[in-house]
Formats: C-alpha cells, sequence, structure tokens
C-alpha cells in the first residue's frame, strides 16, 4: 500500500496537491488530528482493507500536537509501516502575496501580520522537512506543472530528486533577476534585433532559432553549460538544495536568451533526474 502525509507550509499548495492525488486514485483526508494518525493507518493498513493508495494532509493546524510527527513517524516504521511524506514550500514572498491574495489570516498570526506566522511556521516545520520524502518548491510552480511533478512520482513511479530547476530568459534591460543562482550572458551572439524580418520576432519562433544556433559559439555555449549543470546538480542534491534558477540572459530577454534556454530545457529533460521548468521573463517586453 502507498500512504502519503501531504504537508508543508500553509499557502504552500497541500489543498491543491490532495485535489490532484485523489483524481490520481489516492484516498484523502484533510487535517486529520495528529494524535489519531497511528490509529488510523493502524487501520488502513489492515489485511483485506481496500485502500491500496491514501494520502493524508497534515498541518499546523492541528496545533501543538503536530510537533509530535515526528516521532509518530518513527513508531509506524517500527511496526512496518512505511510512510513517505510530501513537503510542499514556497518562497516567503510567494506566501505571504497568496495570503494577502485571498485575505485569509495565516493559522500561526490569526490576528497579527502573515510574515511573522509564515517565519513561525517555518521554523516549528523545519525537522519535518528534513525527514521528508518528496520536497517542491510551489514558488514558481503552475497548477498544471505542479500535477505533472505529482504525475512523475506518484503515477510513473520515476525517479526524482527533490531539485526543481528552472530555466529562465531575461533581458539585462529589464533587470537580472533577482531569485537566479546561476546567471549567463549570451550577448557575445549576434542580436536577431538588427536583423529587419526577425526584429519583431522571438526566440519562440523558428526563424530566430535558426538564426541564433547557426553560429558555431551557440552550440558550444550549450555544450559547456550543460557539462556544468551536470556536475552541478547532483552535488546541489546532495547538500539538500531544493530549488536552483539557472538565468539566460540578453539585452531585451526576446531572441537570443529565449533561444538558448529553450535549447538548454530541452537538454536537461532528455537526461532527466531533476524537475524542470521553463520561463520566459521578458519575451513580451518592449524593446530590443
Amino acid at each position: 500500500m502507498r500512504f502519503i502525509i501531504v504537508t508543508g507550509m500553509s499557502g504552500g499548495g497541500k489543498s491543491t496537491t490532495l485535489k490532484m492525488l485523489e483524481d490520481m486514485g489516492f484516498y484523502c483526508v484533510d487535517n486529520l488530528p495528529v494524535s489519531l494518525l497511528e490509529k488510523f493507518a493502524e487501520l488502513i493498513t489492515q489485511p483485506g482493507t481496500e485502500f491500496t493508495k491514501v494520502a493524508l494532509g497534515l498541518d499546523v493546524r492541528s496545533g501543538q500536537p503536530f510537533m509530535e510527527l515526528p516521532g509518530i513517524l518513527d513508531n509506524l516504521a517500527e511496526n512496518g509501516i512505511g510512510v513517505d511524506v510530501l513537503y510542499l514550500e514556497a518562497s516567503d514572498r510567494a506566501l505571504i502575496r497568496r495570503y494577502k491574495e485571498t485575505r485569509r489570516m495565516h493559522p500561526l498570526s490569526p490576528e497579527g501580520r502573515v510574515e511573522d506566522g509564515v517565519a513561525r511556521e517555518k521554523e516549528m516545520l523545519s525537522g519535518i522537512k528534513q525527514r521528508a520524502t518528496y520536497v517542491i518548491d510551489t514558488t514558481n510552480l503552475l497548477t498544471r506543472e505542479l500535477k505533472a511533478q505529482l504525475d512523475q512520482i506518484f503515477v510513473k513511479d520515476k525517479e526524482y530528486n527533490n531539485l526543481m530547476v528552472s530555466i529562465m530568459s531575461f533581458g539585462f534591460k529589464h533587470g537580472i533577476p533577482v531569485d537566479a543562482d546561476l546567471v549567463f550572458d549570451v550577448r557575445f551572439l549576434p542580436n536577431p534585433f538588427y536583423v529587419e524580418e526577425l526584429k519583431t520576432k522571438t526566440g519562440l519562433d523558428k526563424e530566430v532559432r535558426d538564426f541564433v544556433m547557426q553560429y558555431d559559439e551557440a552550440g558550444v555555449f550549450l555544450d559547456k553549460v550543460t557539462d556544468l549543470l551536470q556536475f552541478l546538480i547532483p552535488n546541489y542534491i546532495k547538500e539538500g538544495k531544493y530549488s536552483l534558477v539557472v538565468a539566460i540572459g540578453c539585452t531585451g530577454g526576446k531572441h537570443r536568451s529565449v533561444t538558448l534556454a529553450d535549447a538548454l530545457y530541452n537538454r536537461l529533460e532528455e537526461k532527466g533526474g531533476c524537475g524542470l521548468k521553463l520561463y520566459h521573463r521578458d519575451v513580451n517586453a518592449l524593446g530590443k
């Protein structure tokens, strides 16, 4: 039987994840009191039970008993009941924005600032995050991208290394992305903006891609960056990094950076081994 506990930061996407898991055939229960977890696990693992896939949502709404969760997981393991923990998180900025958009109060700061509740919750959950089987950062994930990650883990049973690599194109004239971990500058390549028939097109168009990739330097750049990431990614995973943002920039973020970001994404997708996301920040911005 597959038994999953879905937990993590409030606003991280737990409710959405449980709905998706339900669509994948899981029997889902949300916000069961932590004190009932062992009894619940005992019931669903009894011989002859009809349950084959169960997902249980737990979070800080349980109050102080939530802090007992690591010990309860130890007890379940000693009794031969295997439990996978799926931990959902997002950046502080994203969590605060989500709460303000929905006008909901944070469960740990019902009468105070959302920022304070987020900080307290992060501290409370640090222990369970370290024990998580899977960690998904939903900061920049679209709903369909989250579903794809869950499908990869729980339906296709593919290897998942808890690292989400975001490949982002951008334009230097609009500023370097503040969340970038690695930044590469491709302004050394000829600019399609100065080719009249390509000026209004982007790296999403075949004509621009063909123009950029006709230069040997573009292929050499891709080879070297791919080799670098193949070295870095396993080491980042080993050190417990959950999110890596690779930013590729040109002048305006419409032509060269878009082409090369797409090409790099495709190369990494072929190799597999981590979650991937592609984002073109400035492809619709004005200017070259």
